[in-house]
């Protein structure tokens, strides 16, 4: 399937300056990175107005730094809910069939079922993750608030994950259905948490900031991997192994909270930065 999307990709992406099928309105849009985010209203387009060129949008913005970047608290708010929450997602993938294993002695093929439920899940938290905020701006919200308040919803759909244990203890499917959900709802976050840095960054500094935080998610996955790995170790040498699937769990269940909260913290309201 990969190898279909990237035939599709050669065959129908364009940049913009150059895509036969885009409308000058469209064109203009893209290349405003004026504050009518806000507003959520379409760009004026006067006939006259000529095809805008590489050229001239080189000349009508600079570069931002990394240095610039490190110093704006916006570019700070989405490198640490990176770090926070992209280690539970490789929790996730990494430990759950082991915590399958443990809890319910599945090996090899008997694993399959329930991991590809909880991964169908996810795939639909990735779809309305996108949808949501789009309802709420619909709606007369700001693009600034209906992501925020999207967000807050996603984190609180991953806080039954801390049950996962109690409720596979009646059947094994409780558990995977709670510990679904939880992944539904951080491809929901992680859909709106990159939308972030576009919503409050121009064009020129949006894969800056994205490599920035992507890189902070990166290591906090390393430091989850390695953190669970000895808890694990520990509690399995004193012969309690279902403690350690405890403690991950009650941190995963309440990480994107943490995260809401600290982002709020740190911006508070919308601030567009210029370029």
């Amino acid at each position: 399937i990969g190898f279909i999307w990237l035939i599709c990709w050669f065959v129908f992406y364009e940049v913009p300056t150059k895509h036969k099928g885009i409308s000058k309105n469209e064109l203009v849009h893209i290349f405003s990175d004026e504050n009518e985010i806000e507003s959520h209203k379409p760009v004026a387009i006067s006939d006259e107005l000529p095809n805008i060129s590489t050229s001239k949008l080189k000349a009508q913005s600079s570069k931002l730094t990394w240095y610039q970047l490190l110093t704006y608290k916006q570019t700070w708010a989405f490198a640490l809910g990176k770090f926070l929450t992209d280690p539970v997602w490789w929790f996730y993938l990494f430990w759950t069939p082991d915590f399958l294993e443990k809890q319910y002695g599945l090996t090899k093929t008997q694993i399959a079922l329930p991991i590809a439920l909880a991964y169908t899940m996810a795939t639909f938290g990735s779809i309305i993750g996108g949808w949501l905020p789009m309802y709420f701006i619909k709606n007369g919200l700001t693009v600034f608030t209906a992501r925020r308040t999207a967000m807050f919803i996603y984190a609180c759909f991953v806080v039954p994950v801390i049950s996962a244990q109690y409720l596979g203890a009646m059947n094994m499917w409780f558990a995977i259905l709670v510990i679904g959900m939880a992944m539904a709802a951080h491809q929901a976050w992680s859909a709106n948490i990159y939308t972030t840095v576009s919503d409050m960054f121009p064009k020129n500094a949006t894969a800056s900031v994205i490599g920035i935080g992507s890189m902070c998610g990166a290591v906090g996955g390393i430091l989850i991997a390695k953190t669970a790995g000895k808890l694990f170790d520990y509690y399995q040498h004193i012969g309690d192994k279902a403690t350690g699937y405890y403690i991950l769990f009650f941190f995963c269940g309440f990480t994107y909270l943490i995260a809401w909260s600290l982002m709020r913290l740190l911006v508070p309201t919308y601030k567009k930065i210029a370029s």
